[in-house]
């Protein structure tokens, strides 16, 4: 009836644990990447007699805050819910970190790392074995469960059937189908991650006084610039995103192509510039003397970076091609930026941004996997700011950001992760920032600023989409409000007025920039133009003309070499791309026209 015989047997040890065994009949599944479920009919087959014996032990568990690698937790299967908990005695005691319905995961397995994962849209799981032997019979027992879980959903929707069409009620108190409902919904219930106590009276205090807050003083006035795009955003419904997706899983994306109906008109290039809509809060910290109260306005920055996510999970950025540049020069915020392509394998963006008060930059590396349900963005590299009036050198990672229900329109993106920020050229305080993943309290933030001996001197809070209010500043107050939305956003790939300004290319402008800008970009122009089968063509131009490229150079024997920026160690010894200050002075003079550049598309 199915493709293992499974064989459970119970071995008592010292510490009275269970040890299922599992003798192998076929294991061709596992050699998959993707479970797929086996189909068999469970007509006239009692479900008690197909329920599947319980798996219980230790595996580890990837962190998600903080993301520091893999922890190791208790896990139990029983009936189709995989719960989990810090150990076996916290688990006796009910004290769940979370549970999981594994008939609603995509389950995709990799043998030689021996990991499991378990992607249900709004819960992602990553595990990974100690040995291939548990591997294997966590596999096998996780394909049992999904199966009976799935069969006895039908068994339910088959039995709801039947009453309806005999005129029976479910509330009929002898009903065996109303017994096995009410056995089942605590069972659900159960499968929702625990909310952390304590947390729901400050989530209702920040949220009331971001409320009450008035409107900060930065919101966006008539700059002059562009208020809309050319063309709407278009419909990419008749896009086999499935298809491309499930080829993929576990893979990652920035090495696939995508259709350019699934792409909006900015490039990763410009994305890093859009954390700097904000940089007037990097200008109230390099004049704010007390360093305990800087450092809320520097973390105050480093959140309000991801506020632009909130209404972006529709399309996703154009992959600069290497060697590809961008330049923003912003006299309203009082700040000029540069970035530039300096990697392909594996794809790296770096940029510098300089004014009076600061200087940023970053270089950061994405992967993008997929593991059935959602799609997890992880980021690599620092974020770094100077503030020049104190010469204090700050520093900071990100958190991970995931799209749940990719393929639903119930799409939703949240981050989660806990941020570090460090001031390189003093240890009088540091802030820890956390992304709190709980259900209830969608988007919220939490922050410390610590002293020296780890004392909290601030505490700050509220929700990455809404504001951030600090209630332990002598005059408690929000920090900061992320501007609204221009009118019919959701038109215009869901972006703010400070995106829709990015990639506007005036006439004054064109013959300063060098070949190499984004904005020159033609399929990346052709999309925002709204022709969707020139920007395919175009596109798929671009890609080649990359490849053929890189192909001379490597018959050559030679290695690109970035022309902005430089690779060094940074004082941990990671490896940094740096700018090495050329691109303004060649702007100037000579000018990018007068001197020799490379011709990307």
């Amino acid at each position: 009836m199915g493709m293992y015989e499974l064989v459970s047997v119970v071995k008592t040890t010292g510490d009275s644990r269970k040890h299922v065994i599992c003798r192998k009949r076929n294991f061709s599944i596992i050699s998959q990447y993707v479970i797929k479920d086996i189909q068999y009919s469970n007509k006239g087959v009692s479900l008690d007699a197909n329920t599947p014996g319980i798996c219980e032990g230790y595996w580890m568990k990837r962190r998600k805050w903080p993301l520091k690698g893999w922890h190791k937790r208790y896990f139990v299967l029983d009936k189709g819910i995989l719960r989990y908990s810090k150990n076996q005695h916290d688990f006796s005691k009910g004290k769940m970190h979370g549970a999981l319905d594994v008939s609603l995961a995509v389950m995709s397995v990799n043998k030689k790392a021996r990991r499991i994962d378990l992607d249900a849209g709004d819960i992602l799981y990553h595990m990974k074995a100690k040995t291939p032997d548990l591997y294997h019979i966590w596999v096998t027992k996780l394909s049992a469960h999904r199966m009976y879980k799935k069969n006895e959903a039908a068994h339910v929707h088959n039995g709801f059937l039947q009453a309806l069409s005999h005129g029976s009620h479910l509330s009929h108190k002898n009903s065996p189908m109303q017994d096995m409902v009410s056995e089942m919904v605590p069972t659900l219930t159960s499968c929702s991650p625990l909310n952390h106590q304590g947390l729901g009276e400050r989530v209702l205090t920040y949220r009331a006084s971001l409320s009450k807050a008035p409107p900060k003083l930065n919101t966006i006035k008539n700059t002059g610039r562009r208020a809309i795009l050319p063309a709407v955003c278009p419909d990419n419904s008749h896009v086999g995103l499935m298809t491309i997706l499930y080829n993929n899983i576990g893979k990652d994306l920035s090495r696939v192509s995508m259709p350019a109906a699934l792409n909006e008109p900015v490039c990763l290039l410009q994305r890093l510039c859009e954390e700097l809509e904000y940089s007037d809060l990097l200008d109230t910290a390099n004049h704010t003397d007390d360093p305990y109260q800087r450092m809320v306005y520097i973390a105050a920055f480093a959140i309000s970076g991801y506020a632009t996510a909130q209404y972006r999970n529709r399309y996703k950025p154009f992959n600069p091609v290497l060697g590809e540049t961008f330049e923003c020069i912003r006299e309203d915020r009082g700040f000029r930026y540069i970035s530039e392509q300096v990697s392909h394998h594996p794809p790296i963006s770096a940029c510098h941004a300089e004014s009076d008060n600061f200087n940023f930059w970053q270089d950061q590396r994405w992967k993008n996997k997929f593991w059935g349900k959602s799609l997890e963005i992880m980021p690599t590299g620092m974020v770094n700011v100077t503030l020049k009036k104190y010469g204090e050198h700050y520093e900071w990672n990100k958190v991970v950001t995931c799209i749940h229900n990719v393929l639903s329109q119930q799409r939703y993106l949240e981050h989660y992760g806990e941020v570090i920020i460090r001031n390189l050229k003093s240890s009088v305080c540091t802030c820890k920032i956390t992304f709190v993943k709980v259900y209830g309290s969608k988007n919220e933030v939490q922050g410390q600023v610590l002293d020296e001996t780890g004392n909290v001197v601030h505490r700050f809070g509220g929700f990455w989409h809404e504001g951030i209010f600090c209630d332990t500043l002598p005059n408690p107050q929000c920090i900061w409000k992320p501007n609204p939305q221009p009118k019919n956003y959701m038109l215009y790939y869901g972006f703010s007025r400070f995106a829709i300004e990015m990639n506007e290319l005036t006439p004054d402008l064109k013959p300063l920039l060098p070949p190499t800008d984004t904005r020159l970009r033609p399929d990346q122009r052709l999309l925002e133009e709204g022709k969707i089968e020139e920007t395919d063509k175009k596109k798929d131009e671009v890609e080649e003309n990359q490849r053929e490229w890189r192909k001379i150079l490597a018959k050559r024997g030679e290695e690109h070499i970035p022309r902005f920026f430089r690779k060094t160690l940074d004082a941990a010894g990671r490896e940094v791309w740096l700018y090495n200050g050329t691109y303004w002075k060649i702007r100037e003079n000579p000018g990018f026209v007068n001197v020799k550049n490379l011709e990307l598309w």
